[in-house]
């Protein structure tokens, strides 16, 4: 065993020496034992810890706006939420959900979004998850980046917590303009009525998957669908790879 692990070490040095990785927050070349991240930068991660408490401020947050929207005499259920990072302009750490969105590196997204299923599978309250449905892109953009981010991690979260992945059942209605340079209620207003659940399914508890939470925006418009489609009975919560500290 220690014979197959000293050759696999020896052919990462050897790669790393033709093609050197570099960290993605820092940019220091990584070690044959580093993945994405350097020792320090690995040190200092901003983790959320959001995912051990079932009131944390992204939770918090979610609800106030669900609240907000909320029918007269509806009854909610509150909705669980957490994110793996804090995200924030001027932090470096917020290159790592950008790798993804942006940069192409499926590889990062695929790594981190394990972390964070590893974390979620580890929560009482995410144990009953039994589907798991990515906020999705419409398909002129899906075609032109090659993938959905929010999918890559949703792929990641279901399996850590053994749930069904519904990459295509939440429709995306028409192409919306980018919400980056867009305030809270315009955000809103954007993303009102884009998405639809064609079809009704059995599910108890769904888990929305997006790359960043931001305002709440997008995943309250994916929530309503999904409640419309799925009604009051199954429980929606949300989960992100960043969530943008308010």
């Amino acid at each position: 065993m220690w014979k197959n692990a000293y050759f696999c070490t020896m052919i990462r040095e050897l790669v790393d020496l033709l093609m050197p990785r570099e960290c993605l927050v820092c940019g220091r070349q990584l070690g044959a034992q580093e993945e994405h991240l350097c020792i320090w930068c690995a040190a200092d991660f901003p983790c959320t810890w959001y995912w051990e408490r079932k009131h944390n401020p992204m939770a918090d947050r979610f609800n106030a706006l669900l609240e907000r929207f909320r029918a007269d005499g509806e009854s909610l259920d509150y909705a669980y939420a957490a994110a793996l990072l804090f995200y924030h302009h001027e932090n470096p750490y917020k290159r790592i959900p950008q790798a993804l969105k942006y940069g192409f590196n499926v590889s990062a997204g695929r790594y981190f979004a394990r972390k964070l299923g590893a974390f979620l599978s580890s929560a009482g309250h995410f144990a009953d998850v039994d589907t798991v449905i990515p906020v999705p892109l419409h398909w002129w953009r899906k075609w032109r980046r090659g993938y959905n981010q929010a999918e890559v991690i949703a792929a990641e979260l279901a399996s850590a917590l053994h749930a069904r992945l519904r990459a295509h059942t939440l429709v995306r209605l028409h192409r919306t303009r980018s919400q980056t340079r867009l305030g809270a209620e315009d955000r809103l207003k954007n993303t009102e009525g884009v998405f639809r659940l064609p079809h009704s399914f059995p599910a108890r508890h769904v888990l929305l998957v997006d790359d960043t939470f931001t305002t709440g925006a997008t995943l309250l418009a994916c929530y309503n669908a999904v409640r419309k489609a799925l009604g009051p009975s199954v429980r929606i919560s949300i989960a992100t790879l960043a969530v943008v500290e308010a």
